[in-house]
Formats: structure tokens, sequence, C-alpha cells
């Protein structure tokens, strides 16, 4: 069975870690803790990764340590490194045009001016892999969504992230296993 690298999209530091922006990193980290991974510095790019098998499908997790904008910078060579094939990448990230708290899965497609999906396209030289799309809705009223995707969630916003992202992982897991139609029915609401 193929080898999957997933990428969870954030900005690294302790200021950004409760950020909407860095959901996609709180996704691969539900993901991690629930199979007892840990994370190290990777040697072959600038990213944290955990590696583990579940089932006969060994994964890869990816949290670029680059900053958002440089996301591919982080998820080329590694993907290079691992003989990872396009259509065995999947990436989360947040996206503000999915209401809070819902799951959009789908392959390839435009970046809807998420900057670490541009990144990521720019480096591998197409669109073409899967994405988990992270529902953290509009700002509403006249916030700049640059300063909402940094903003922390509030505490009960905070309190249902957890869940969130453990149904997140559960999509990960449906797509590897199953195909996407399936993870697309289950999770796609």
């Amino acid at each position: 069975m193929a080898d999957w690298l997933v990428v969870g999209l954030g900005n690294p530091g302790s200021e950004y870690e409760r950020t909407r922006h860095n959901v996609g990193f709180l996704a691969v980290d539900a993901l991690a803790e629930r199979n007892g991974w840990k994370f190290s510095r990777s040697k072959k790019a600038s990213a944290m990764v955990a590696e583990g098998r579940i089932g006969e499908h060994k994964f890869i997790l990816v949290k670029p340590l680059t900053y958002m904008n440089r996301s591919g910078q982080a998820v080329s060579p590694l993907m290079n490194f691992f003989k990872i094939d396009l259509e065995n990448v999947i990436v989360l990230h947040d996206e503000l045009d999915i209401d809070y708290l819902k799951i959009r899965i789908k392959n390839g497609g435009g970046d809807n001016g998420h900057n670490g999906l541009k990144s990521i396209r720019a480096s591998l030289g197409s669109g073409d892999w899967y994405r988990v799309r992270l529902g953290i809705g509009r700002p509403t009223g006249s916030q700049d969504p640059a300063s909402y995707v940094l903003r922390p969630f509030s505490v009960s916003e905070w309190k249902e992230i957890s869940e969130f992202c453990d149904r997140a992982a559960d999509a990960v897991e449906t797509l590897v296993n199953s195909d996407l139609a399936t993870a697309q029915g289950r999770y796609n609401q």
C-alpha cells in the first residue's frame, strides 16, 4: 500500500498556536496524538514530522516551520525524500468560505486566496492533491480577513476545536482507508 503525506498548514510559534490559521496544525496534532506518534524536527526540510502506520498505510504527518506563505518549501523536499506521489498528498487547512466547524474534502481546485495552498501549488507544479478544508467562517462586520485568521479562538470556541480536529483526523483516515466519494459523503455536510 502507498504511503501518505498529510500536511497540516499553520504558522510556527506560540503566538499562533490557537489561531484560526493554525487549525491545520491542530488537526494533524489530533491524528498524531490518537495514534501515539511524536513530532520531531526533520533533517530533510524545515518542518516537524511524525510517522506511523494505520493498518497497511504509512502516514507521514507534516507541520511546516516555514510560515504559511512558504509551506511548499517544506512539502516538496519531503515528498521527494519519502517518494510520495502527488495523489497521496493530503493538505489540511483553514477555509474562510466554509461555515465554522464544517469540513469539506476535495481533490484539486483553486487556492481561493490561501497563501499556504499557493505556495504548495507553486512548489509542486500542480494543485492535484487532496484538501481537507476546515471551516473557520468569515469575520463579521468590517474586520479584515487577514487579521481574523490570525486571531485566537475565543474560550468558548476553543472548547469545540478539539472535537472538530478529531473529526478532521477521522476524515483523513476515511479518505485513506476508503475513497474520496466515501469521505465526502460522510464529512461534506
